[in-house]
């Protein structure tokens, strides 16, 4: 699910919303024991395989996919982005959303329902899967708290929205003097015109290895993602300007 922008938090009864973790976005699928972590555009996360390790070990023997970001947390439970993208420290896997669940698409499923159900089978989290928790109605509160603590900011969802990277009912509203955010935007904005499906720019520098021409040896390619989901039209938008 790409993220749109908006400009300002907003509270509303509809809305609910969470930290926005700095790190990388990806899929995780979890078969059996044996996880694969997928990068915005589809590629495998090999740089990343001890994670996918140990996720697969905590989570056997479920069957499930997750939408999450890869971040490497301090003692302060704040994402440090440079501990992750050099690998200075262990990362961990936030999840926020699940998409398939014990052979189930469950995309079509109203938000709400997903994170009930990704509560469930994580609990409090099964480490190094950390469950994303949310509040309700109030992003203007949690917003002014992300930013007294120096975090990225917020991301508002739709609760009664299905999963459609084509239909996105996800907004991040940014934390404008977000410390760690200096030097990057530049680096990131010259990868959002290679994006596959708007809002997923390509993680080059964790998936390096991923983006070399193909090989005999080419890693597997995720489409998962990108399938249309079929669901009853739910009317959105949040009520702050752009």
């Amino acid at each position: 699910m790409p993220l749109g922008r908006k400009a300002a938090p907003f509270n509303h009864p509809d809305w609910i919303f969470e930290l926005k973790y700095d790190g990388f976005r990806s899929l995780a699928v979890v078969e059996f024991g044996r996880c694969t972590l997928y990068s915005r555009n589809g590629h495998e996360f090999r740089s990343f395989s001890d994670l996918a390790l140990r996720i697969g070990n905590a989570l056997m023997p479920r069957s499930l996919v997750l939408d999450g970001e890869i971040v490497c947390l301090d003692e302060k439970g704040c994402p440090q982005f440079n501990d992750l993208l050099f690998h200075r420290a262990p990362p961990c896997f936030i999840a926020f959303d699940v998409l398939r669940l014990n052979g189930k698409d469950v995309r079509p499923e109203r938000l709400i329902d997903r994170k009930q159900e990704l509560k469930r089978v994580l609990g409090g989290g099964i480490p190094p899967v950390i469950y994303a928790d949310h509040i309700a109605e109030t992003g203007v509160l949690l917003f002014q708290k992300s930013c007294e603590l120096d975090l990225e900011g917020i991301v508002a969802k739709h609760e009664h929205a299905p999963y459609s990277p084509e239909h996105s009912s996800w907004f991040k509203i940014r934390n404008r003097n977000y410390s760690q955010w200096a030097g990057r935007e530049e680096l990131f904005e010259r990868q959002r015109h290679e994006e596959p499906v708007p809002g997923w720019h390509v993680c080059t520098l964790a998936a390096a290895s991923e983006l070399e021409p193909p090989t005999s040896n080419k890693p597997r390619k995720l489409v998962y993602a990108q399938r249309r989901v079929s669901a009853r039209p739910t009317t959105i938008g949040p009520p702050s300007p752009d």
